[in-house]
């Protein structure tokens, strides 16, 4: 199972603040634990200092250390008096302080040899000692054996309780730290959910990845479309001005006579450059929704046979013959009649431009409970898959025999497209089973005006 980046991040926030907790109390206990230490052993050295007057009272009195043989219980009555009790004879009247850190426990004694004489037995001259001296002659030493652990010096229950505290406040640290984690994974990671809808099996960074990779190849697509389109614009703008350019010299120089041909031949140019100049418009406004549109209740078997009549001449000129396919209930759709004719016309004039005589040319009008759809077969010759797909791209032209005589600039279909688009519809382009194009029309449907 793999985990969310937002899960992801919560871990590893949680993790590091866990992770800094338990260092920081490790290190705290062992400061702790040192420093205790160190404190324990200082309490010791002034016991020690406190015992060494009583020590050395005691060996002036007997005048030897025999005295504090077995039983011991004379040596610990020298470093802790019991009140009211008294001392061995000659004993020191001050009582010492009441130990609480089992320093008394650790001192050891040793003669002027350096043999042990009673306390602590596992004692050196290497730890702490104090000289046992009287009448001026060292008869002794005093020797403090050194805490190694809190254990040894009778203050585990504190350290203990401190450790406890220590433990308590690490696990509120973690859960705050917790918290916080949630919050900020939540918070730092609410744009991007924002930005890409997460893939089963995978995360918001990788599902991010791939929007913008798309993103980049939509992006890499439109430059490339937009440099195409600047070079058709040019060569589709330089085509007619070569002619006028040529027509203009030929008339300048008197080679061609200006007569009305020569008119007609530059007024045909000056059209055809009108005609491409009014089409880059048109696409222009289609293309950012400008172009004007007074939608209504309309009937398309009215509009689609108005239409039709005007193109059946042309159809019957050009050796085609042209079979339309009208329902007798009205098909109702919301449009604007003049933009469905602008797209109607150029889809009957392509079909009539680039259909081979003999041939034939079909539409038809047919609708289901949500949608109109006016489909239009024409015979052969047919276009690759790959072309139909680019059909409605602007100045594609699906072979390349067709020229400016028997084509225009390839804008039409276009406009078409975005015509369509802007009354809610969808248009494609397939094989024809006739073997031509089969270009279809969808619009949504709208109930029928009430009379």
């Amino acid at each position: 199972m793999r985990l969310g980046i937002t899960t992801r991040l919560f871990i590893a926030i949680l993790a590091t603040a866990a992770l800094t907790v338990l260092l920081v109390s490790a290190a705290s206990r062992w400061n702790f634990e040192r420093g205790f230490l160190g404190y324990l052993n200082e309490l010791a050295v002034e016991r020690m200092d406190t015992v060494l007057p009583r020590l050395v009272q005691a060996y002036a009195e007997h005048r030897e250390w025999s005295f504090l043989g077995d039983p011991a219980r004379p040596w610990y009555k020298l470093l802790r008096p019991m009140p009211g009790e008294p001392l061995p004879p000659g004993g020191i009247d001050a009582a010492l302080p009441p130990d609480l850190t089992g320093a008394l426990s650790r001192l050891g004694l040793l003669d002027e040899h350096q043999r042990w004489v009673a306390g602590y037995r596992n004692i050196t001259m290497a730890m702490q000692h104090r000289a046992v001296v009287v009448d001026g002659r060292t008869v002794g030493w005093l020797v403090l054996a050194p805490f190694q652990s809190v254990a040894d010096g009778g203050d585990q229950r504190f350290v203990t309780g401190q450790w406890h505290t220590t433990l308590v406040a690490a696990t509120v640290a973690v859960l705050f730290a917790a918290l916080i984690a949630w919050w900020v994974s939540r918070r730092l990671l609410a744009p991007v959910r924002q930005i890409a809808v997460p893939a089963e099996g995978s995360d918001e960074v990788g599902q991010l990845a791939r929007d913008f990779n798309r993103m980049a190849q939509t992006l890499a697509r439109n430059e490339e479309l937009r440099r195409a389109f600047i070079a058709d614009v040019s060569h589709e703008l330089r085509t007619p001005l070569a002619v006028l350019r040529g027509e203009l010299e030929a008339l300048e120089d008197g080679i061609r006579p200006l007569d009305r041909a020569a008119v007609a031949s530059l007024q045909s140019e000056v059209h055809q450059l009108g005609k491409l100049v009014d089409d880059l418009y048109e696409l222009a406004l289609s293309d950012v929704g400008a172009l004007s549109y007074v939608m209504e209740p309309l009937d398309l078997g009215p509009l689609l046979t108005r239409v039709c009549s005007m193109h059946e001449p042309a159809f019957e000129s050009a050796g085609l013959r042209f079979i339309v396919a009208l329902p007798r209930e009205p098909v109702i759709v919301e449009a604007d009649a003049t933009r469905l004719q602008q797209l109607l016309d150029n889809l009957l004039a392509n079909s009539r431009r680039y259909t081979q005589a003999p041939g034939e040319v079909r539409l038809e009008l047919t609708q289901d409970d949500l949608h109109a759809r006016i489909d239009l077969h024409d015979s052969a010759p047919g276009l690759p898959d790959a072309q139909l797909a680019r059909l409605f791209e602007r100045f594609f032209r699906g072979e390349s025999s067709r020229n400016r005589e028997t084509g225009g600039a390839g804008l039409g279909l276009a406009i078409g497209r975005n015509i369509v688009v802007a009354h809610g519809g969808t248009i494609t382009a397939r094989a024809s089973q006739f073997g031509g194009l089969w270009i279809e029309v969808q619009l949504p449907r709208t109930q029928a005006p009430s009379p």
